[in-house]
């Protein structure tokens, strides 16, 4: 990719939200994306991110204690890893988690389920006064007012912060089944339908982190759930 037209977040979606709602000094403007949507195995997190007011009034910078913030899609395991802590350290953020279980997502459907995810983390911040930033299309139904935008992750800092708390929360929760459930490779493929994972589910079976209602679960061409 060519580094000039690599899109770099910035705060100018948070900024424009600000400016139109300038007099109100309890206002929170949170970043919220998703991690998890596509495995075969494994809850779906999202994260949701606040940051404090004073830095996307553009009273200081986050240059020295997030560089390279970005899309957690463009960086690598090292990178997140930095990032995140730098996140959860970070003076005045506000920070929370929400997770959909793989029975939830059997019962809601993976969207149903990312809306609980993400109504969790919003409801896990301690404020009232939020404007919402949402990484990719609207939440239909939406369990909260909010903005959607499209990439949002590479576009506005709060939404790229988020993917990053999502992705990382949701790898070490992988590492953690992986050590409950040896075999599948859930630590490096992270329930991903990767050929390591295929061939553990065609010897072993699913295990009770396995998403029922996903293809190929659902089926009966592999035979996994006898009735």
């Amino acid at each position: 990719m060519d580094p000039l037209n690599q899109s770099i977040p910035d705060f100018s979606h948070e900024q424009r939200i600000w400016r139109a709602h300038a007099g109100a000094d309890d206002l929170k403007i949170v970043g919220v994306d998703e991690a998890g949507r596509g495995p075969l195995a494994g809850p779906v997190v999202a994260a949701a991110v606040c940051f404090p007011l004073a830095l996307i009034q553009g009273l200081g910078s986050i240059g020295e204690s997030l560089p390279g913030l970005n899309d957690s899609k463009k960086l690598s395991a090292v990178a997140r890893e930095r990032l995140d802590r730098a996140i959860w350290q970070m003076p005045g953020l506000g920070i929370s988690v929400g997770c959909a279980t793989p029975q939830e997502i059997d019962e809601f459907n993976i969207l149903g389920a990312t809306r609980l995810a993400m109504r969790q983390a919003v409801e896990g911040l301690p404020w009232a006064n939020l404007r919402i930033l949402v990484d990719g299309l609207p939440l239909k139904p939406a369990p909260f007012e909010h903005e959607a935008i499209v990439k949002g992750d590479s576009k506005s800092i709060s939404i790229a912060a988020a993917s990053i708390v999502a992705k990382v929360y949701r790898d070490r929760l992988m590492h953690v089944i992986d050590e409950e459930c040896p075999g599948y490779g859930f630590a490096r493929h992270k329930g991903y339908p990767t050929r390591e994972h295929m061939d553990a589910l065609m010897e072993l079976g699913p295990t009770r982190h396995h998403r029922r209602t996903f293809t190929p679960l659902r089926g009966r061409q592999l035979d996994l759930f006898p009735d």
